[in-house]
């Protein structure tokens, strides 16, 4: 009895009939059946789950996306609205240009800029009456209410005039004479 399986076993001593064999096997292959199909759908399961938490991300990530987008546009939009503003404010509160060989210079980022200017316009320029705005590529003499109100829209926009660069003495001898603000070139 030793080379028999416990079914023939069984049957040998009488313990169970053919009826209750057929019926164990059905019931395994059964058994197996339905757990193969849990296995399945277990994976599936799972594979679904990996499916949509990977769907979520996508998603996440597309609306983040988007949510940047949507704040360059709008930045966009106010610089856009911004500059409409200062053009308004500029073409409105403008002071003629004089057709002049006398020019004010200034400095605006590290280079010498320059507009036409006569004599009362560089005075009042110099006492801060006046303030010069870049506009479309252009430079603009404004009023200086009108220049802060620039300002507080675009800092840029406003040639500092008032701001005067220290420059150190190249000569120990000259320390003592002191260049002029007014000084034509």
């Amino acid at each position: 009895m030793t080379g028999l399986s416990l079914r023939e076993q069984l049957l040998q001593a009488g313990l169970v009939s053919e009826k209750q064999v057929k019926q164990a096997e059905q019931s395994q292959k059964r058994q197996n059946f339905t757990d193969r199909k849990q296995v399945g759908k277990k994976d599936r399961n799972f594979r679904e789950e990996q499916r949509q938490a990977e769907l979520q991300k996508q998603a996440a990530a597309k609306a983040a996306k988007d949510a940047e987008l949507n704040r360059k546009r709008e930045e966009k939009a106010a610089a856009k609205a911004r500059w409409a503003e200062i053009r308004q404010l500029v073409e409105q509160n403008r002071i003629a240009k004089p057709e002049s060989d006398d020019y004010f210079n200034f400095v605006i980022n590290g280079k010498v800029g320059r507009i036409p200017v006569d004599a009362s316009l560089r005075e009042r320029i110099v006492r801060g009456e006046i303030a010069i705005v870049r506009c479309d590529g252009h430079y603009e003499l404004v009023p200086a209410e009108t220049g802060e109100r620039v300002k507080e829209r675009e800092p840029r926009a406003v040639v500092n005039t008032s701001d005067k660069v220290e420059s150190t003495p190249v000569d120990e001898a000259y320390k003592d004479f002191v260049v002029p603000d007014d000084l034509v070139w």
